[in-house]
């Protein structure tokens, strides 16, 4: 992997989006999940699928982190999952989630995966 990229001053603005409640807030179901295998997809550049242990159930989520992860890489590593996210079908394949990263829309290469600073269960919530 290459050093981080430096966003520019623009896109590290203040943060300016509409505020939300927490109840809007608490409608996340974020929770902490292992990636147990991944493979990249046929047929794209970017496109990775994951299978994620989230402590009850496993799921895949393709995730868009090619070329800048291999996953030699990411294998074994805690995320951050977005679990209630619609499953949306993608080259044939359903996304049951989506795994958060740090950087992505700014451009910094590569994007920062949320892990967590120590293990816990698989499955936990994140508040």
């Amino acid at each position: 992997m290459s050093h981080s990229k430096e966003p520019s001053a623009e896109s590290v603005r203040t943060c300016k989006a509409e505020n939300i409640s927490l109840k809007d807030f608490e409608k996340l179901d974020l929770r902490v999940g292992e990636i147990v295998s991944a493979e990249p997809v046929k047929s794209s550049d970017k496109l990775m699928k994951l299978e994620i242990d989230l402590g009850v159930e496993r799921r895949i989520v393709l995730s868009g982190m090619r070329p800048d992860y291999t996953p030699e890489a990411i294998i074994g590593k805690q995320v951050v999952v977005l679990c209630n996210l619609e499953p949306r079908k993608i080259m044939g394949i359903v996304s049951q989630g989506m795994i958060l990263d740090a950087g992505y829309l700014e451009g910094v290469k590569p994007p920062g995966l949320l892990t967590i600073s120590h293990r816990v269960p698989n499955g936990v919530r994140v508040v």
